[in-house]
């Protein structure tokens, strides 16, 4: 099984995956790393990524998905903002893959993303991201609002 953890940048994604699949012994993956250079790049200088740079990063996750779905199963954390690049990560194997929604307000998140340094997504992105988000209806739901240690016990209950 391959459970993606996704929302907006700042949700808690990296943490709660990585907490996640310390839990369930395997193997964490951050969808950030699987960019383009060029993608990176634009997105670092405030400039919202479009369908058609999403695309070919979404087919090369759904591929490392499956190959890691073989291997015993991972956790991925991505953003997965819209319903159609949900669908794009789990096409080849939708039976296999299951989303975990962090949600979690504007105001909250923004305050995480004022007070973090080193990571590409501009915290003048946060408003674009809000837009585009299309919140599943078939995945797990979460509060961000515990603490990640509850959080992820809440993940849990619910998969079992």
């Amino acid at each position: 099984m391959i459970y993606v953890v996704m929302g907006v940048s700042g949700c808690g994604k990296s943490s709660i995956g990585q907490a996640l699949a310390d839990k369930l012994n395997v193997n964490f993956y951050d969808a950030d790393d699987f960019h383009s250079k060029s993608s990176v790049e634009k997105m670092s200088n405030g400039i919202p990524l479009t369908d058609e740079d999403r695309l070919p990063w979404l087919t090369n996750l759904a591929e490392q998905m499956v190959s890691w779905n073989q291997q015993g199963g991972a956790v991925l954390a991505c953003s997965a903002l819209k319903q159609k690049y949900r669908e794009w990560l789990s096409q080849p194997q939708p039976d296999q893959v299951t989303f975990v929604y962090l949600q979690g307000s504007f105001e909250l998140i923004s305050n995480r993303l004022a007070a973090r340094k080193g990571h590409f997504m501009s915290a003048k992105l946060l408003t674009s991201q809000f837009e585009t988000l299309e919140e599943p209806t078939d995945a797990i739901i979460v509060s961000i609002e515990p603490q990640p240690a509850e959080i992820v016990e809440q993940i849990l209950q619910e998969i079992k």
